[in-house]
């Protein structure tokens, strides 16, 4: 279970406390677990510092705690501070990754149902689509479903999520496509097969919602599983 310590302190020396993280970091390389670590200055008292460390469980924490460099700067953190610092020990009960939800279900629910209100839901009015098939960007959720109903029109379709990495405001979703081929698509008439598909998605995202994507994804094997090329 993924387990956060926060560190409370007072000091009017936050640029030497920023320099000895930068010291801790470099004498732990290799051996440290932490796997996120976050200092942040209180808007309304800059000498107010609170440190967000994330371990992927309290076992690892407590190996961090115990190399000897962690205790060494520890105690130049303690000579930097207004008194001792204080800890709080929280396990993760319950972690979400808002952005990562928002694409996770445009892929999962969105884009196989065709749902025009979810779309509407999930997308800015302003989504901007980067499709290297396409001559031209799709620009808008109205451009979108239009491009989501040519492919509903010549398959029945779903998405699997393999894997999703979420940074700030972009997510990263590797995915996989399985469609019945149902009707002409880009010229080829229905064949009936079923045809498979891998491809990797970034995008963009503004207060909870999608605004832009970027795709990449092997239209070329598809149109050979088709029968339009040799493969």
């Amino acid at each position: 279970m993924t387990f956060i310590q926060l560190i409370d302190c007072k000091t009017d020396r936050v640029d030497e406390l920023n320099r000895l993280m930068d010291t801790w970091i470099e004498q732990t390389k290799g051996r440290r677990t932490a796997t996120h670590s976050l200092l942040g200055t209180d808007r309304s008292d800059a000498t107010h510092v609170v440190e967000i460390v994330e371990f992927p469980s309290y076992e690892e924490a407590m190996k961090n705690s115990n190399m000897p460099e962690t205790d060494r700067i520890f105690q130049e953190m303690v000579a930097l501070c207004d008194g001792l610092p204080t800890f709080t020990d929280l396990e993760v009960i319950r972690d979400e990754q808002l952005n990562g939800a928002a694409c996770r279900r445009f892929f999962m629910e969105a884009l196989p149902s065709g749902d025009a209100a979810l779309l509407g839901e999930l997308l800015t009015d302003d989504y901007l689509d980067h499709d290297p098939a396409n001559a031209q960007d799709v620009v808008g959720v109205e451009g979108l479903r239009k491009e989501v109903a040519a492919w509903k029109e010549g398959f029945d379709f779903g998405f699997t999520v393999e894997d999703q990495i979420s940074d700030e405001d972009r997510v990263c979703t590797r995915w996989s496509w399985t469609g019945l081929h149902k009707g002409e698509f880009m010229g080829v008439t229905a064949t009936g097969k079923q045809v498979t598909m891998t491809g990797t998605t970034v995008q963009r995202c503004r207060e909870g919602r999608i605004c832009e994507s970027w795709w990449q994804y092997d239209r070329l094997g598809l149109m050979g599983q088709l029968g339009v090329l040799e493969m």
